[in-house]
């Protein structure tokens, strides 16, 4: 007998400290691979969220919409970092207050 059983209620409350730090990096930091952190845990606290709802529904919708948002997270990570690397070239920075502006 588990003196505390773990509900998923739990899980949901771990769902949304993730998605608040996600928000709060996402929102603070200056730093564009910081940004790309905190979009990453926003994505992450979503799935676990998916997960949990399909856990308690018991159906494997949820497992399927995580399968394409693990997808789409890779894509963005590829596709974000590549923005970085050529902006990088171009400011010689990753301060996304330098960004602001893309003149020269």
């Amino acid at each position: 007998m588990e003196l505390y059983p773990i509900t998923p209620n739990h899980y949901l409350t771990l769902s949304a400290v993730l998605f608040t730090i996600g928000i709060a990096g996402v929102l603070t930091r200056k730093n564009v691979f910081m940004t790309l952190m905190s979009l990453e845990l926003m994505l992450n606290a979503v799935n676990l969220s998916f997960i949990t709802f399909a856990k308690v529904n018991g159906d494997l919708t949820g497992h399927v919409f995580v399968l394409f948002v693990v997808s789409i997270a890779a894509a963005e990570a590829c596709v974000g970092l590549a923005i970085v690397i050529a902006l990088f070239r171009l400011k010689e920075t990753v301060n996304l207050d330098m960004f602001k502006s893309l003149k020269n």
